[in-house]
């Protein structure tokens, strides 16, 4: 919603120290693209494309100028696919005989058979595409060819045509994790889609920022670049066909626009937003040991969310008051493996340990609708986000569920934890899943290991039944915390992570703040508490509406925390009530969104930049 003011321009300063940033290319004009701004910071650098791997290959187009540096990749790539072979063929013959090393002899035939690699040359030419992208068509319409022929003899080559295209694949595009550990420095990874654990490895000295062409605001690697603070921008929808590797990028996550090759005019511009960034930050940087209090003395809590204990450390410095939501199935998207006990448990504790007596609450493991998960299905679900996700994913695998319950409440006997569930839909399954949590707890007293038997166990409201019921879920839980990421989601029927109705997905919504409304209202006949964790809650007209509703626990990443404080220490909470009851009266979701950026620039307009209008 806001267009605030970047508060990343550390990632920027190496690029642009002195000048140092890359000199355009006059041969090519400037392209920008926009999509979605999902974590901020201003880079400048040179792109490396990856692509989608060695199954389908997106098309990508290349200037006339470019044309001789792919054929020249193409032919190394056939040399070195024709000496893999002659090597093969070697080996084959000595371990299983010349007749069948004659297979090798037959593939090497294939690629020196300008018949099969001319019409690649030709469309690289003509039809100014990468020479992967030549490769995947080309040898991929030959093989339709042979499969569409009666003749078996032609059909039985199919085989060999798709294993000599995935051969000169791989030469063309490499080991991607090599290449990404060999990028130089202020490199700008730009890719058609990036998994958490991608986004989670980059060397963040060298990778300073990425772009994609699919992705939506609170996927889960959108929230792994606001976690680890590398500026992005996701649903490009043609970033990797923009892009070649080398070309000078500039990626502006605040505003979700990428502009391949820009001229120095654009360079010498963004030199200056950063530049504003810079001393915006600065005049922010007092702000963290200073109490989040209203003007008229409500005091507001400000806590953090994180995927990684090393965050914690971060949220103390913005000045954080401990975390809101620890979202643990980071764990498992940034492993190889299904984390131990004991894994779990050192994370836990470490996040303890970092706080040093602020309080905790950790999520159970979200997956489900993740790719993590889908992949190890024998039969992936269709529509994985109206699944088997979240706490319905837990209570179908007991035993992993358990071991994590045992690694938290382990870690609540050694400061202030709290336990929360996501995606309750139906008390009943909250009523399951508190029985295992009181299954372990008696296990764990069996074996004489300690933990807090009254540890808070609560629950997450983001889906409209739980919001909807409320007052019944009230008399069963310790708390509530509103996730608006999948409330906004499950109300508007938007898939939050689908580039293409990102402009659907809004949390100022008339029937999503009535819903959250109602659910504060609740907690507080009950007296629970409440708090709200979504991504929204770090936006400034956001947060003033959920003051004015009623809440003062709000959560959110680290970076957003003294945005947020500035404003906190700007407003009454009688102000933020009047404007919560204009927004109630209208049914509009522009409409909502234009008053609460009207209110909240006229409030602290010094952090919303000149950029907003563009």
């Amino acid at each position: 919603m806001a267009h605030k003011r970047s508060n990343s321009s550390d990632a920027v300063a190496a690029s642009l120290a002195g000048g140092k940033f890359p000199i355009p290319d006059p041969a090519e004009p400037p392209r920008t693209l926009k999509g979605l701004g999902v974590s901020p910071g201003i880079v400048i650098g040179r792109a490396i494309v990856l692509d989608s791997g060695l199954g389908k290959v997106h098309r990508r187009s290349i200037t006339p100028d470019h044309v001789k540096a792919e054929l020249l990749k193409f032919d190394q790539a056939l040399k070195a696919s024709i000496e893999e072979l002659a090597e093969f063929r070697k080996q084959a013959a000595k371990e299983m005989g010349e007749e069948t090393a004659e297979i090798f002899a037959v593939h090497q035939g294939l690629l020196k058979d300008k018949s099969v690699t001319g019409p690649i040359r030709r469309m690289i030419e003509n039809d100014l595409v990468t020479a992967e992208y030549a490769v995947y068509q080309t040898m991929s319409d030959l093989a339709a060819r042979f499969r569409s022929m009666s003749n078996s003899a032609f059909t039985t080559k199919v085989n060999d045509i798709d294993d000599l295209s995935i051969r000169l694949l791989r030469q063309l595009i490499g080991d991607t994790g090599q290449r990404v550990k060999l990028a130089g420095e202020n490199t700008v990874i730009v890719a058609r889609d990036l998994t958490p654990s991608q986004a989670a490895g980059f060397d963040r000295k060298k990778i300073k920022a990425f772009a994609t062409d699919l992705g939506g605001r609170t996927g889960h690697t959108a929230i792994v670049a606001r976690a680890l603070g590398i500026p992005a921008v996701v649903g490009c929808q043609q970033a990797t066909a923009a892009c070649v590797d080398g070309s000078v990028v500039i990626l502006d996550g605040e505003r979700g626009v990428v502009i391949v090759n820009p001229d120095s005019e654009q360079l010498e511009q963004y030199r200056g937003y950063t530049e504003q960034a810079r001393v915006y930050k600065l005049s922010l940087s007092e702000l963290a040991g200073q109490p989040s209090v209203t003007l008229d003395g409500a005091k507001i809590e400000i806590l953090g969310n994180i995927e990684f204990p090393d965050e914690v450390a971060k949220v103390k410095e913005m000045g954080g008051d401990g975390i809101g939501l620890y979202r643990t199935e980071f764990l498992y998207l940034t492993s190889d493996h299904e984390p131990t006990e004991r894994e779990q448990f050192q994370a836990y504790r470490r996040c303890v340990e970092l706080l040093d007596g602020m309080p905790l609450t950790i999520r159970t493991l979200d997956l489900g609708a993740d790719k993590y998960t889908q992949a190890r299905e024998e039969i992936p679900e269709r529509n994985p986000f109206l699944g088997l996700r979240s706490i319905r994913y837990c209570l179908r695998r007991q035993p992993m569920f358990k071991t994590q319950l045992r690694a938290i409440l382990r870690a609540s006997a050694l400061g202030p934890v709290k336990l929360m569930f996501p995606l309750v839909t139906s008390t009943a399954e909250f009523r399951q899943a508190k029985y295992l949590v009181n299954d372990v707890m008696e296990d764990l007293e069996e074996e004489a290991i300690p933990f807090d038997r009254e540890i808070k166990v609560g629950m997450m409201v983001e889906v409209p039944s739980a919001a909807l019921m409320a007052d019944a879920f009230a008399q069963e839980v310790d708390f509530f915390s509103i996730g608006t990421n999948d409330l906004v989601q499950y109300t508007l029927a938007v898939d939050r992570t689908n580039e293409r109705v990102a402009s659907y997905y809004n949390p100022a919504h008339p029937a999503v703040i009535r819903l959250i409304r109602d659910t504060v209202r609740a907690a507080r006949r009950r007296n629970i508490p409440v708090s709200c964790c979504g991504e929204s809650a770090s936006d400034l007209e956001y947060a003033l509406l959920l003051i004015g509703l009623g809440l003062r626990t709000l959560s959110m990443t680290s970076s957003a925390i003294p945005h947020l404080k500035r404003m906190i220490r700007s407003v009454s909470v009688s102000q933020c009530e009047r404007i919560a009851r204009k927004v109630i009266s209208l049914d509009s979701d522009v409409q909502v969104s234009s008053y609460l950026r009207d209110c909240a620039r006229k409030i602290v307009p010094e952090a919303f930049d000149d950029r907003a209008g563009e």
